[in-house]
């Protein structure tokens, strides 16, 4: 699977020598590379992020950008003509996607030297991060910290807490991964990050001076609400069967004429019911997580967080990495976590499928530099890559049901009124028997 991926990558790379183009699912926008960092930085230096430009993105991102960068290339310039001329914005996108490599390297060397290779190149080199870099995405240093606050590296909790806060400040919706941890009671854990989050918001708030608590609330809430689906563009490359079903419903061409309008209404009936069992299989392991703690792992925790949030949402494909992170961390045992992996890899494929093509236009290629023909597709990935993140959120709740079940049977129901006596107010309450699922979970 690893190797698919590099051979997948390969393509892609031989796609933009030979079409002058990165191959779909990446932006279709082929004159738009790394603008997802100069948009945001664009409006680092000026005012109006929340009023005009309606951003959901907390001040940090904004603080941030603001320090790196050359300043001048901003004052009466519009965006793309500032990535032109900012290069050291350039520069620190590579620069981080780099230190990633580094960090993700790291951390499955620790956790286990045999998967370390293939699991750090699906996730280092696959489809997700390599689309955070093609966008400049601001997620390539909010998953910096996201490694360094839940992966094995740093010992110190309170630099742990701080990671997280980071995080969180970067995008919000980290904030489910953190409180996902009070599953297992980890009150002082779910606390430090907390107060972390809360005096990085202040200090990034008191240096940009915008972003309020409600501005950020109402931006998100308006999001939300005209959220729309029109045209095959919009579900190019989805976390979420959200704009799919939006899409479906308004029987646009050109999906339910490459579907077919039977397959289509099939479709509207079956895609809702399976996001709804994905959401369920996590409450239901949340639950048993909740009943034998010490039997699941802390990065399971973290992934049922991210996996519930961003199944709620549509977030932008490049957010699988975030999920792809924790499901690297497991073990290839039993059958559930074996498929979950399996998927983490086909999700991590640079590349697609297409089997309906779309009337192509010109545009300008940044990469290629010049004028060239764009094509477009109607691809399998759509269909699919939402479905395979269900598929891994269903996969892992089964083997944390299974585990919690086996534990269970193995040593009845004696502790079962446990989860009564270890509030955080009620310290020294004698620590319950582990059994081997536990002693593995905490390995």
């Amino acid at each position: 699977m690893g190797a698919a991926v590099m051979l997948t990558l390969a393509r892609a790379m031989w796609w933009l020598y030979s079409y002058y183009q990165l191959p779909q699912p990446f932006f279709y926008e082929s004159n738009d590379t790394f603008m997802d960092w100069f948009n945001t930085a664009y409006w680092a230096h000026t005012s109006g992020a929340y009023d005009d430009w309606k951003t959901i993105y907390p001040p940090l991102s904004f603080v941030v950008l603001s320090l790196i960068g050359k300043q001048s290339c901003y004052v009466d310039a519009d965006s793309l003509s500032v990535r032109e001329c900012d290069w050291v914005g350039i520069v620190a996108i590579h620069v981080i996607f780099v230190v990633n490599i580094f960090l993700i390297a790291r951390t499955f060397l620790k956790i286990d030297r045999k998967t370390a290779v293939p699991r750090s190149i699906a996730l280092a080199v696959g489809m997700p991060m390599l689309y955070a870099l093609e966008r400049g995405n601001i997620l390539l240093l909010c998953f910096s910290f996201l490694i360094l606050a839940f992966g094995p590296l740093v010992k110190s909790a309170r630099v742990r807490w701080i990671c997280a806060g980071i995080a969180i400040n970067f995008k919000v919706y980290l904030i489910a991964a953190v409180a996902a941890q009070l599953l297992k009671r980890r009150w002082r854990w779910f606390e430090g990050a907390v107060i972390a989050t809360i005096v990085v918001y202040l200090l990034s708030y008191g240096i940009y001076g915008q972003g309020t608590p409600y501005e950020i609330f109402r931006n998100i809430r308006d999001y939300s609400a005209s959220f729309t689906a029109a045209q095959v563009l919009d579900v190019w490359y989805p976390v979420t069967y959200q704009p799919l079903i939006v899409l479906l419903e308004g029987q646009n061409f050109p999906v339910s004429n490459a579907i077919g309008s039977r397959l289509a209404d099939v479709s509207l009936m079956i895609l809702p019911m399976f996001v709804r069992l994905g959401q369920l299989s996590i409450v239901v392991a949340a639950v048993c997580t909740w009943l034998r703690p010490e039997i699941v792992p802390n990065y399971r925790l973290a992934f049922f967080g991210c996996a519930m949030a961003l199944m709620s949402s549509e977030a932008g494909g490049y957010t699988q990495m975030m999920v792809l992170l924790f499901v690297f961390m497991e073990p290839w045992k039993g059958i559930a976590r074996p498929i979950a992996i399996l998927c983490a890899y086909l999700l991590s494929m640079p590349g697609d499928i297409g089997f309906e093509q779309i009337p192509p236009i010109w545009r300008d290629s940044y990469l290629a530099g010049r004028f060239t023909e764009v094509y477009f597709y109607v691809a399998v990935g759509m269909f699919l890559r939402p479905g395979l993140l269900i598929l891994i959120a269903i996969s892992l709740s089964c083997s944390t049901i299974r585990d919690v079940w086996v534990d269970i049977r193995h040593q009845g129901w004696k502790d079962r009124w446990r989860y009564r006596r270890d509030w955080p107010l009620l310290p020294g309450v004698a620590r319950p028997r582990r059994s081997a699922l536990a002693k593995e979970a905490e390995q």
